[in-house]
C-alpha cells in the first residue's frame, strides 16, 4: 500500500513539476511575438481494482497544448492583410495629394500666371517686356509640368523597388514556412505524435507576417503541414516545397515591375494583376493601377491640351515681323509598346488628332486572326470598354490615330498604347524670341475715311483653315444702296452670312452679299462682323497684317482659351480638368484614410479576441505558479508520508 502511495505521490510530483515548467515557459515568453500560451493537460492514471473497489494511482500529463483558435488566427491574418494594403495605398496616395494640392507653386497657380501674362501681351502688344514675361511664364509652367511628371515617375520607380523588396520577402517567408513544415513533421514523429508547440507558433507567426505582404490562405494537411496560397489560389508553399517568385519588368509595359512565378525548369511566368491581392504588395499594385497611372496620364493630358490649343491659336496669328505664328510649345506623341512576348515584328506609331477627345486611360490592342484576316481590337483599360475592332490602319479612337510603321503582326500579339503618359514630360517652350510671339491677327480691317454712313467693319478672326488658304490680295468691299448688298469679295470664294439667331446663308463666289447689320461674314477661314448703316458707295478694306506692332487681337483669343471648354469632349476647361484631378485624388485619399481607421479598429478587435485565448496573462500565470507550487509541496508530503509508513512497517517486521 505504501508503495502505491509512493508512486501516486510521485505521479503528482511529476505533474506539478511539468505544470510549473509550462507556466514558467509562459511567463518567460509573455512578450514573445506570436507566442501562444501553453497548458499542461492532466489526466487521471488507470485505477487498480481491489476488493474494496478501485484505488486511484495518481495523474499524468497527456500533452502540452496551445491555447489556440484557428478561426480567430485566420481572421486576424485576413484583417492584417487588409490593414497593410490600405496603409501602403494611403502612404503613397498622400504624396500625390500633397503635390497636386500645392496652392503656392502648383500647376493651377502657374497656369493662371501664364494666362495673365497672355492678357498682358493683349493689352500692350508692342511692349517687349510683356512679351518676355509671357515667355518666362510659359517656361515656368512647362518646368512645373516636367517636374510634376518627374515626381510621379520617381514614385513609380519607388513602387517598383518596393515590389521587388516584397517579392524577396515572400520568397524568404515561403522558404521558412516550408522548412518549418518539415521540422514540425519530424519533431512530431520523434515525440510520438506530440505537437512541437514553439515551432507551431513560429510557423503561424511567419504566416501572419506573410499575410501583411500579400493576402494568403492556409490549408492544413492531415500530417499537420501547411499549404499556403495567395488570395486567388496561386500556391506559395506545398508541404516541404516553396514556390519561387520573381520581380520582373512587365511584358506589356517595361516601365512597371510586376510579379512572376519561376517554374521548376527556370521558366518565368508573369502573374496577372488580379493574382496579387491584399497586403502591402496588393496595396502598392492597386495604388499604381488606380491612382498613379491615371494621375500621370491626367497631368500629361492637361499639358498636351494646353500645348495643342495654344499652338493651334498661336499659328493663326502673326508676329512682329508679319510672319504666321509657329508652335509655341512642344507636344508629346503617344507611346506605343510592343509586348515582349509578341511573335510578330510589327511596330506601331501614334499621333494625337484631337486633344479635346483624349482620355486619361491607357489602351490595349489585341491581334486576332479571323478567317485569315488579322483583326485589331482596341480596349480602353480604365473601364474595359471596347473601342472597336479594325482590319486595317490607321486606327482611330479617343483623339488618337495609330499607324503601322513597319513589320507584320501575328495572331496573339498585343500592344499597349499610352496616349498621354509623357505629355507633361515632353512639354517645353519653343518660342524664345519676344518678337515671334504671334499676338496679332493676320488680317487688318479698315473703314475708309470718306464713308458717309455709320457702318463699321469689326476686327477679323481666322480659323484653322486660314493658313491653308491665305488671303491672296487686299480686298475692298463696297456698299450699293440700290441693291442693299456688299461687293468686292474674292471671285473664287463662297461667302457665308450668319445672323444673330444662327441662321446661315451661303452665297456663290463673286456674288454680291446682302448686308444685315450685326451679321457675321465668313470666307476663306476669315470671320468679321459689320455694324451700323452704310451709305451708298461706302468702302471697307480687308488686308494682310504686315507687322502686328499694335495689334493684340490674337493674344486676346489666346487668353480666351483659359475659359473655353477644350477638354473632355468639350465639357471642361483647363482649370476644370485639373480641379477634377485634384478632387479625385483628394477624395480617394480621404476614402483610404477613413477605410484605414475602420480596418485598424476591426483588426484591433480581432487581435484582442485572439489574444484573450492565446495571449499570456501575467497575473494568471503568477496564480498558477502558486497553485502548482502548493501542488508540488503537497505531493512531496504524500511521498514523505509513504516513506514514513514504509519505515514503520520495516520497524514492525524487525
Amino acid at each position: 500500500m505504501s508503495g502505491n502511495l509512493f508512486f501516486t505521490g510521485l505521479s503528482g510530483l511529476n505533474v506539478a513539476r511539468t505544470a510549473l515548467m509550462t507556466t514558467a515557459h509562459n511567463t518567460a515568453n509573455v512578450y514573445t511575438t506570436g507566442y501562444s500560451r501553453q497548458v499542461a493537460e492532466v489526466a487521471t492514471n488507470a485505477a487498480v481494482a481491489t476488493g474494496s473497489g478501485y484505488v486511484g494511482t495518481g495523474a499524468g500529463v497527456t500533452t502540452i497544448s496551445r491555447s489556440y483558435d484557428r478561426y480567430l488566427t485566420s481572421q486576424l491574418a485576413t484583417a492584417q492583410s487588409s490593414s497593410a494594403a490600405l496603409n501602403a495605398y494611403g502612404t503613397e496616395i498622400n504624396r500625390i495629394d500633397s503635390l497636386l494640392a500645392d496652392k503656392t507653386s502648383g500647376i493651377s497657380v502657374l497656369m493662371q500666371t501664364f494666362f495673365t501674362a497672355v492678357q498682358g501681351v493683349a493689352n500692350t502688344p508692342a511692349d517687349s517686356a510683356a512679351r518676355q514675361q509671357l515667355i518666362s511664364s510659359a517656361q515656368s509652367l512647362s518646368n512645373k509640368f516636367r517636374s510634376t511628371d518627374q515626381y510621379l515617375s520617381d514614385l513609380n520607380a519607388s513602387v517598383n523597388d518596393q515590389i521587388s523588396g516584397s517579392v524577396s520577402q515572400i520568397n524568404t517567408y515561403s522558404s521558412k514556412i516550408a522548412s518549418l513544415n518539415q521540422q514540425i513533421s519530424m519533431m512530431t514523429a520523434v515525440a510520438g505524435g506530440q505537437p512541437p508547440n514553439d515551432l507551431l507558433d513560429q510557423r503561424d507567426q511567419l504566416v501572419s507576417e506573410l499575410s501583411q505582404i500579400v493576402d494568403v490562405k492556409v490549408l492544413e494537411q492531415d500530417n499537420g503541414k501547411y499549404n499556403v496560397f495567395m488570395g486567388n489560389g496561386q500556391s506559395l508553399v506545398t508541404g516541404d516545397q516553396a514556390a519561387t517568385m520573381k520581380a520582373v519588368p512587365s511584358a506589356a509595359d517595361p516601365t512597371r515591375t510586376t510579379v512572376a512565378l519561376v517554374g521548376i525548369a527556370g521558366n518565368v511566368s508573369e502573374l496577372g494583376s488580379d493574382v496579387i491581392t491584399g497586403g502591402s504588395l496588393g496595396g502598392l499594385m492597386n495604388f499604381r493601377t488606380q491612382t498613379l497611372i491615371p494621375a500621370q496620364n491626367a497631368i500629361g493630358r492637361l499639358a498636351m491640351a494646353v500645348s495643342g490649343a495654344f499652338n493651334d491659336q498661336h499659328g493663326l496669328g502673326v508676329d512682329l515681323n508679319g510672319a504666321l505664328g509657329t508652335d509655341f510649345f512642344t507636344t508629346a506623341t503617344p507611346g506605343v509598346f510592343s509586348n515582349a512576348k509578341n511573335t510578330g515584328n510589327m511596330v506601331l506609331s501614334g499621333v494625337v488628332t484631337d486633344t479635346d477627345k483624349l482620355s486619361t486611360s491607357d489602351y490595349s490592342v489585341q491581334v486576332t486572326n479571323v478567317a485569315g484576316t488579322l483583326n485589331y481590337s482596341v480596349t480602353r483599360l480604365s473601364d474595359k470598354q471596347s473601342m472597336g475592332t479594325f482590319t486595317s490602319f490607321p486606327i482611330s479612337f479617343d483623339g488618337v490615330s495609330l499607324s503601322q510603321a513597319s513589320g507584320t503582326a501575328q495572331a496573339g500579339d498585343s500592344f499597349l498604347v499610352q496616349p498621354t503618359r509623357t505629355g507633361a514630360r515632353d512639354m517645353d517652350v519653343l518660342v524664345l524670341d519676344p518678337a515671334k510671339v504671334a499676338a496679332a491677327s493676320p488680317i487688318v480691317t479698315g473703314n475708309s475715311a470718306g464713308n458717309q454712313g455709320s457702318a463699321k467693319l469689326g476686327p477679323a478672326t481666322v480659323d484653322a483653315s486660314y493658313p491653308a488658304t491665305p488671303l491672296a490680295a487686299n480686298l475692298t468691299l463696297s456698299y450699293d444702296s440700290a441693291t442693299g448688298a456688299l461687293s468686292g469679295f474674292p471671285a473664287t470664294s463662297a461667302v457665308t452670312v450668319t445672323l444673330a439667331d444662327g441662321t446661315a446663308t451661303t452665297y456663290a463666289a463673286g456674288a454680291a452679299v446682302p448686308y444685315t447689320a450685326g451679321a457675321q461674314i465668313s470666307f476663306d477661314g476669315l470671320s468679321m462682323t459689320m455694324t451700323g448703316t452704310p451709305a451708298n458707295g461706302d468702302t471697307f478694306t480687308i488686308g494682310k497684317n504686315a507687322g502686328g506692332v499694335s495689334d493684340g487681337s490674337n493674344a486676346l483669343l489666346l487668353g480666351a482659351l483659359q475659359r473655353q471648354t477644350t477638354m473632355g469632349n468639350g465639357t471642361t476647361t483647363f482649370n476644370g480638368a485639373y480641379s477634377q484631378l485634384v478632387s479625385e485624388v483628394g477624395n480617394k485619399a480621404m476614402e483610404i484614410k477613413v477605410a484605414t481607421k475602420t480596418q485598424e479598429s476591426v483588426t484591433s478587435q480581432i487581435k484582442a479576441s485572439q489574444q484573450s485565448i492565446s495571449g499570456v496573462n501575467q497575473d494568471e500565470e503568477t496564480a498558477n505558479l502558486l497553485m502548482f507550487q502548493q501542488m508540488y509541496q503537497a505531493n512531496a508530503k504524500v511521498i514523505q508520508t509513504a516513506s514514513t509508513i514504509f519505515d514503520a512497517i520495516l520497524g514492525i517486521s524487525s
